[in-house]
């Protein structure tokens, strides 16, 4: 999740990288052992779900009913073990 929220000129909530939500240790959301199984061998895997601790990244949008543009952004990131 990146640190560069803001709101532009003319009402638009912006963020360069919301985040991940799922498990921390893992690639995308998947057991790291079987990404690099897929990449080494270039072998389509089947995906399995990591399990453990996970993260949310989400973003919190005040918006202007009058305007439609946003007034406001806040990150959020939780996390659960």
């Amino acid at each position: 999740q990146t640190a560069d929220e803001s709101v532009l000129p003319g009402g638009t909530a912006y963020i360069t990288d919301v985040g991940m939500t799922g498990p921390v240790n893992s690639v995308i959301g998947v057991e790291s052992g079987i990404i690099f199984e897929r990449f080494l061998s270039q072998i389509p895997v089947r995906f399995e779900v990591a399990h453990g601790p996970a993260l949310l990244c989400a973003v919190i949008v005040d918006i202007d009913e009058a305007t439609g543009g946003a007034r406001s952004i806040e990150r959020v990131q939780l996390s659960h073990s």
